[in-house]
This record gives structure tokens, sequence and C-alpha cells, in this order.
């Protein structure tokens, strides 16, 4: 019989509390976990994959095990579980986790207690019916027009279509209008940058122009609030080489160098204080959507990556629905608005593992993992 939901008591059940572990995939933002749950003095569990295990070979420091897969997916082996529940282990999913594990898999075949809503995963796609459009809509926060019908375009637009070579990354390219993105995509796909038949999981949205802000959030339960606690902004390559460059250089190559927008690093960043009462509007706004739409809604962490318009208007492109990938940025020195709740600048990771322990500590365990 398909598991359709796990019953959170039922995962927990046979677990020592006092002997929890924390473990995730070793990608992503896998550091800060496991360097905030070090910092609270829970042991901690990286689920790798061979040929990419270097990394947290060489930062054993924060790493109590390693559990060694030929492939991520391999993470759903019953073995693998036998031995994550073994060691009281709760789970942090990052979009690692998400890409190469796979919703189906996550939602119906890891009986294993994820923390935060597994079930809202999938929400981070743009097609289907699970999207964060929907979320966005629920929540009537404005974001970007979606074309669905090319020949309706009448203004610049960003297309997000999955890469030709790295399948686990979104290609991102910019038209004027539809006559110029017909050119592109013909130009792309015969440069082996996208595939034309990737078209009907494209998504084509108006182009806002404004300042671009990741704003990382997490939702308390043990606290009953929702909190800011960072912001940041994302390097991508080879975006941030082509506007490194001077604007006559830039013109000469446009139709040499195919922009692409991968993710890369990030930056620290804030935002001017009469526009932090807005963030919060959106936040609150977006907890309770989540929270109709796929019960319990948003728990922990989450990030609403997001545009601030030249009237200040609020316009989210895009949504993190787990602990997002520019937390990296503040490990070990602590993020700007944290300090403002805690009294000292704190992580993600060591957020994220301060609400496991307050839980275990209140009996709400239960209540933070699906």
């Amino acid at each position: 019989m398909r598991v359709l939901k796990y019953d959170p008591k039922r995962l927990l059940e046979g677990y020592e509390l006092e002997k929890v572990s924390i473990a995730t995939i070793a990608s992503h933002s896998a550091l800060d976990v496991f360097d905030g749950a070090k910092d609270l003095g829970f042991s901690t569990i990286a689920v790798c994959q061979v040929g990419r295990e270097k990394t947290y070979t060489r930062f054993s420091r924060v790493i109590d095990e390693i559990i060694l897969l030929d492939k991520f997916a391999d993470v759903l082996r019953p073995n693998v579980v036998e031995l994550l529940r073994k060691r009281s282990a709760i789970f942090v999913p990052n979009r690692s986790f998400a890409v190469y594990v796979g919703y189906d898999g996550i939602e119906r075949e890891f009986p294993v207690p994820v923390f935060g809503n597994r079930y809202l995963l999938r929400y981070e796609e743009r097609v289907g019916d699970k999207t964060y459009y929907r979320l966005l809509d629920e929540a009537g926060i404005r974001r970007p027009r979606v074309f669905r019908d090319l020949s309706d375009i009448d203004r610049p637009v960003m297309v997000k279509i999955p890469h030709a070579r790295k399948r686990v990354e979104r290609g991102f390219f910019v038209a004027i209008d539809g006559d110029d993105l017909k050119r592109k995509i013909a130009r792309l796909a015969n440069r082996g940058v996208i595939r034309e038949e990737d078209m009907n999981r494209a998504s084509v949205e108006e182009l806002v122009v404004g300042a671009h802000f990741n704003v990382n959030y997490f939702h308390s339960i043990a606290r009953k609030r929702v909190e800011l606690l960072s912001i940041d902004r994302r390097i991508q390559t080879n975006l941030d080489g082509v506007l490194r460059l001077p604007a006559d250089v830039q013109l000469q190559i446009g139709d040499i160098v195919d922009i692409e927008m991968v993710e890369i690093g990030h930056e620290p960043a804030t935002i001017r204080e009469s526009m932090l009462e807005r963030l919060f509007e959106v936040g609150d706004a977006f907890v309770n959507a989540t929270q109709k739409v796929e019960p319990p809604g948003v728990i922990g962490p989450f990030t609403l990556q997001l545009i601030v318009t030249k009237d200040l208007d609020v316009v989210v492109y895009d949504v993190a629905l787990r602990i997002g990938g520019g937390t990296n940025v503040y490990m070990g020195v602590g993020s700007q608005y944290s300090k403002l709740y805690f009294g000292k600048p704190i992580s993600m990771g060591w957020r994220l593992a301060e609400e496991v322990r307050e839980c275990v500590e209140q009996g709400c365990l239960k209540d933070i993992i699906t």
C-alpha cells in the first residue's frame, strides 16, 4: 500500500530523543547545517556520493559520520533508512535532496523524520498543479506575469528552462520580445545551451527590473513566530564576469558569449529599514498560504527571492521551501538580523539546530517534522 503521508508520531517511534542526530545530503548548504548542529551539541551525519565526498572528509570537525553512497538517491535504500533511524536522525532537506532523490521518493519511500514539511518541496517547481505560483497567489504576493502563449509576449521576458547539459541547473535567458525569444531559442539550442523540446517545461515571465534580494526567513514552531534572519544576493556565472567588463566590450561580445545565470555563490546584503515591515508582511502572508495549501505549511527555514522595484513594490520571482543556498555566507560569523532576536549573530544552521533542541525539550519535535 502506497504511503500518502507519514505520521510524525510514528516516524519518531523508537527514537532516543536524548541522542538525536542531524543528517543531510552532503551538498548545497550542508556545511552550514553541520556547523550549527555541532555548536548545539548534536551528532552529525553526512550522506555523501562517491566522488563528491572529499570536502566533507576535510571538514571532519563538524561531521561525526559519513554514509558513502554510489548516488544520493540510494539514501532511500532500506539499509540506509535503517541506519539513519538507528542514529535517531532528523533529516534536513536541501535543494540537492530534492533534485537528486526526487519528490516521489522523499514523500513515499523515506520513513525518516524530515525537518520541516517534505510535501512542500515539490512546490518549488513552475509546472504542474503544485507550484510556487499557487502559493504566491494564495498569499496575495505579487509575482511576475507568466506568458503561457508565446504569441502574447508584448514586453521583455525572463525565460527559465532546464539547462541542456547541466540538467540539475536551471537555465535563464532574457528576450526583448516574442521575435527575439524565437531567435534566442534557436541560437541557444544550436549551441547546446538549451533543448527546444524543454520549452514545454519552461516558464516565460515578464522581466521585472529592480534590486534583487534573497530574504531568508525562519518559521519557528517552538517560539511561535516568523523570523527574518538574513538577506543575501546571488553571484552567477557567467553573468558576473560579463558585468565586470566595460559596456562597449559587453556589446561587442553579445553575440559570442551566451550569458548563463548559474548560481555559483552568494554575498551578504541589507535592505533599508523602512522596507523591513513590508518583508514581514510578505513572509507572514506566505506562511499562512502554505498552511492553507499544504498543511502543516512551511516549518523552519524558507527563502523568498524578490525584486524591489523603483516604486518600492515587492515582486517575488522564486521560492525555496527549505534552507536556502545562500546561508553558507553567514556560517561562522552569523547573520545580520539574527542578532536582534538572539543577542548574538547566528547562522541558519545554528537556528535550525536550536529549533530541534527546543522542541526536544518542550515535547514539540513531532510538530517540526513530517
